[in-house]
């Protein structure tokens, strides 16, 4: 039996431009992807779900990640987005890193590694009598690799690297990224940079917070330094970003590269899709789409290929799902509702968690696996918020109009963007003035990182959120005062990262007036300088 998909009406140009280029196979359309999906993960294994996940993909309710859009139905048909791994500390573990960077860079997933047990640099080998590289080395070694693998034979490498606050080197990863002219010149041309193909974290944990808040501590002087010296360079290159490994899930430090999910077990996976929750008219159809995506995500675990052997058996104990949501600024401001906690968006996370949680467990006993450790987690959404024409994520809506910039065979290019999202909600009589967008909220950072920490209490794994703020010197906040308030916050979060405007070369979205992008979207024009382009693989995830 195959699957009748009915669509739900035209995509906006944009968003069927990003579908051909990422996710259709060979002239596809959208029912078509819908069915290939449906057809080859989920209907051989609960072949009575299949038409109502088809009903909901069809109509962009429920959209898998996009791995799954890509690969499922090919030979390879590796559909998970990222795994994660703790880097070893000997030659055979160097070795090993690269073998499993390789074979997963090159089936499509990013690469996550946490390199807190690699000797500092300078320490004494006793094997061989020599002087250890240390930590930073082997990431340019992995970063490098990354460099030359396009994922899936078709986009750039994602990656992350975590070192621990207390680590001997970590001043080094601090401002491993901070480059100098000729150094940004080389990333904007593509030509590499130190770290370039690699998102970093600075990991803090249970002993950190010991530390800083606790002046008799050993610790408490080099807490604020480390502390203070990160959110300074954040605020100045919008890295490093940082991890938090406390309290319950202290030990859970592994990320994949956009940090939404966690784990404490290395060769772990992330395996993802995202609920539109605008196009969900109530909360009994929320509650079927979260139970038919649960167990969607299920049928995943099962399906998909994996890049590596170790892989296959943390899968099996952990069968780790990360179903997020994407749209939440959207659903705000069509109620009317500033993006700030909500006590009527709280009933409907009540009830995404509560049924995912439910259905998890269900369908794990029935399709006889076991049962997810972990459910929830928010993805950035990226291209599948474009494609479900709505807000990434947990975001505001970035800005009415802007440009985004990519590669397209290997040259630079751009394209005006006026946000779907933002196109309807005007066209539905809502006033452009009215909607805030990240670049409005970067002028009040609290409120950003504040509605994060109460969305977090409804997601058991992580959320990747990034922090719009203005270029540095014209922040709301200068770094010390922009620590002590993120201070406050960061026990309830499980990570944070920030992005000062023009930090990067290759800035992948910058804002301009609406009217500058209204009748020229839907033209590819070449970037002359590529300065400002995306420079690594995860934005475009």
């Amino acid at each position: 039996m195959t699957t009748t998909v009915v669509a739900d009406g035209q995509m906006s140009r944009f968003a069927a431009d990003i579908y051909r280029v990422r996710y259709a196979q060979d002239g596809e359309t959208w029912p078509d992807t819908v069915r290939r999906v449906v057809d080859t993960v989920m209907r051989p294994l609960l072949p009575d779900l299949a038409d109502q996940a088809a009903e909901f993909m069809g109509a962009r309710k429920f959209i898998p990640g996009g791995r799954y859009l890509y690969a499922a139905g090919r030979k390879v048909n590796q559909v998970n987005n990222c795994f994660l791994v703790r880097a070893a500390d000997s030659r055979e573990g160097w070795a090993d890193l690269t073998r499993k960077a390789v074979l997963t860079l090159g089936t499509g997933g990013g690469l996550g590694v946490v390199y807190s047990d690699i000797r500092p640099a300078g320490a004494r080998v006793k094997g061989t009598g020599g002087l250890a590289t240390g930590p930073i080395s082997l990431m340019k070694m992995i970063n490098d690799t990354g460099r030359y693998i396009r994922g899936g034979g078709s986009r750039r490498s994602a990656l992350w690297a975590g070192l621990h606050w207390d680590h001997d080197d970590i001043e080094e990863f601090i401002t491993a990224k901070q480059w100098n002219s000729l150094e940004k010149q080389a990333a904007s041309q593509g030509m590499g940079a130190p770290l370039d193909q690699t998102n970093i974290s600075v990991i803090l944990d249970n002993a950190f917070f010991a530390a800083y808040h606790n002046a008799d501590d050993d610790s408490h002087e080099k807490a604020h330094r480390i502390y203070e010296t990160a959110v300074e360079q954040m605020l100045l290159t919008g890295e490093p970003g940082l991890s938090i490994d406390c309290g319950e899930h202290e030990g859970e430090n592994l990320r994949n590269p956009c940090c939404e999910v966690t784990s404490h077990d290395s060769d772990d996976v992330c395996n993802l899709g995202s609920i539109n929750l605008p196009r969900i008219k109530d909360l009994d159809e929320l509650e079927r789409v979260v139970e038919v995506a649960t167990a969607f995500l299920l049928c995943g675990t099962i399906y998909s290929a994996l890049p590596y052997p170790e892989v296959e058996d943390v899968r099996e104990r952990n069968r780790r799902i990360g179903l997020g949501l994407m749209g939440i600024h959207e659903w705000l401001i069509r109620r009317g509702k500033r993006y700030a906690p909500d006590v009527e968006l709280a009933r409907w996370l009540d009830v995404y968690a509560g049924v995912s949680d439910s259905a998890a467990i269900k369908y794990a006993d029935r399709l006889k696996v076991s049962r997810p450790v972990a459910k929830r987690a928010i993805a950035p959404t990226g291209t599948i918020a474009i494609l479900g024409e709505t807000s990434s994520g947990i975001e505001p809506l970035y800005s009415l109009a802007y440009k985004r910039r990519y590669f397209a065979d290997g040259q630079p290019r751009y394209q005006y963007v006026v946000d779907e999202a933002a196109r309807r909600l005007i066209a539905a009589g809502i006033n452009p003035e009215d909607i805030e967008t990240a670049v409005d909220l970067a002028a009040v950072p609290e409120r950003r990182i504040g509605m994060q920490a109460w969305l977090q209490t409804w997601i058991d794994m992580g959320i990747s959120s990034t922090l719009n703020l203005p270029a540095f010197g014209g922040q709301a906040m200068g770094p010390a005062e922009f620590g002590d308030m993120l201070a406050k916050y960061l026990p309830l979060l499980r990570g944070l990262t920030v992005f000062p405007d023009g930090a990067r070369g290759r800035q992948p979205l910058t804002a301009v007036p609406y009217s500058e992008a209204v009748g020229r979207e839907g033209v590819e024009y070449f970037e002359e300088s590529a300065e400002r382009s995306c420079s690594t693989g995860v934005c475009g995830i």
